[in-house]
């Protein structure tokens, strides 16, 4: 009788864990999204937003909103059972789907590249891909120390990175993008700054020797022509003026982590 009493909980043990995790996921993020196809359970994925298009297979699913504004009606009729929102999302939606009884787990944006692993672990542990996770985590810091590895001895060369045009918009070093520049042997000059929130003026007063436009299509280009007015920055007299699509450096995988950073070293160093 013990026997077969051992048997039968071997057997479906391991069926009520599985019970356990999400079935039905909403992502409300683009990163969040591309990591969960990573991770391979995008079969539970019935909702994600308008700006999730990585991998390409995301664009087939059903869109709930934008990162700030998400159809509440819509996501209640998905029935999810796991909702991944960020800290840009609505906080009166994440009240409400609350309100509702529903799981809301919030991730917010990392302030550096560890906290981007750290929160892939967590997704990871979430899915119940917790190994797959540690091992795509694994792999993506030997990507970045092979890297900061081959940059070391280099001159550090001093970046403006822009994210917002009007009004301008920078990145300080509470924010995973600083990460990009510091990894890849760059100087941030507006590092120590208070907020994102930057001048042209204090821009032309720290000179610096690349610029690194984060937009896409004609207004990266416009914005482009506006910094080439500016003829005694020693970017525009070395023609070092550079665009990045937004989806590369604003919603990175820590495997997407890995490729921007090769990106914008090969762009801070030249035949690196």
């Amino acid at each position: 009788m013990k026997k077969a009493v051992f048997f039968l909980l071997i057997i479906f043990l391991p069926r009520a864990a599985v019970a356990e995790l999400p079935q039905r996921i909403i992502s409300l993020g683009p990163a969040l999204t591309e990591e969960i196809y990573l991770l391979g359970v995008q079969d539970k994925l019935v909702g994600c937003t308008i700006y999730c298009n990585r991998p390409e297979a995301a664009r087939q699913k059903q869109k709930v909103g934008t990162v700030v504004e998400v159809s509440v009606e819509k996501i209640v009729d998905l029935k999810p059972d796991l909702i991944l929102a960020t800290s840009l999302t609505d906080r009166r939606a994440k009240e409400r789907f609350r309100q509702l009884g529903m799981n809301v787990v919030v991730l917010p944006e990392a302030k550096n590249f560890s906290e981007v692993c750290q929160q892939f672990l967590d997704l990871g542990k979430i899915a119940g891909k917790e190994e797959k996770a540690r091992k795509i985590v694994a792999q993506a810091k030997k990507g970045v120390d092979l890297i900061t590895g081959r940059v070391k001895e280099r001159p550090k060369p001093k970046v403006f990175l822009e994210i917002g045009t009007k009004p301008l918009f920078t990145v300080t070093r509470d924010s995973f993008i600083n990460d990009f520049i510091v990894l890849s042997g760059g100087i941030n000059i507006a590092a120590g700054a208070r907020s994102g929130l930057y001048s042209r003026e204090k821009v032309v007063a720290q000179n610096p020797d690349v610029i690194i436009v984060v937009s896409m299509g004609v207004a990266a280009e416009q914005e482009k022509k506006v910094w080439q007015k500016f003829r005694n920055l020693s970017a525009v007299k070395n023609n070092r003026i550079y665009i990045l699509d937004p989806d590369k450096v604003c919603s990175p995988t820590p495997p997407g982590f890995v490729e921007t950073l090769k990106e914008i070293s090969l762009i801070l160093h030249p035949g690196f």
